[in-house]
């Protein structure tokens, strides 16, 4: 069904737009921030943002065709959306393109690390991945354990992506888990 309105250009940008949204209201989640650490900055937002735009697209990856196009539309409008609000931050028309090419490095570099960590099951590298990139605690004595709730959140996030086909991701949404439930995830007991 989503392939037929897919050929048509003002269907295809609402079903984006529409996609779009739905990320960053996810990404935007205020349990993310008050109990799972994320910085409530604009580094911190964009690390959130970053984080669930990757999970969809992994997910994507997997699926069949449109999905690949769906997938590269997605990541165009996160990067005119990122670009816009580099002019509101009143980033000058020179500096834009330097900065727009750190940001997508940083991202192509995070979505890299958080899939092999992801791939591997391995929980040590995706907690040490995000308390470095979205925590901002590269070597701190605390980090793993702070960044335990976050990645538990992400693994839950990854799987219940899993269940999705393209036709419910442009529907419906990418289903996330609610952030809070994994508040406690890096308390030992």
């Amino acid at each position: 069904m989503i392939a037929r309105f897919f050929r048509r250009g003002d269907a295809r940008r609402r079903l984006i737009e529409t996609l779009h949204l739905r990320i960053n209201e996810a990404s935007r989640a205020p349990a993310l921030y008050t109990d799972l650490g994320v910085p409530d900055t604009v580094e911190g937002r964009f690390e959130a943002l970053c984080l669930h735009v990757i999970l969809v697209l992994r997910r994507m990856r997997a699926l069949p065709d449109p999905a690949a196009d769906v997938a590269q539309d997605l990541v165009n409008a996160v990067f005119l959306q990122l670009d816009a609000a580099l002019r509101e931050l009143g980033v000058g028309d020179f500096g834009v393109p330097k900065r727009m090419k750190k940001l997508g490095a940083a991202f192509y570099g995070r979505a890299e690390g958080y899939d092999a960590a992801l791939d591997a099951d391995d929980m040590a590298a995706l907690r040490a991945a995000l308390a470095r990139n979205v925590l901002g605690q590269d070597g701190a004595v605390h980090a793993d354990a702070e960044a335990a709730g976050l990645a538990a959140y992400v693994r839950a996030a990854a799987q219940a992506l899993e269940g999705s086909d393209l036709d419910g991701l442009l529907e419906t949404g990418p289903r996330f888990p609610e952030p809070a439930a994994f508040r406690n995830a890096g308390v030992s007991v």
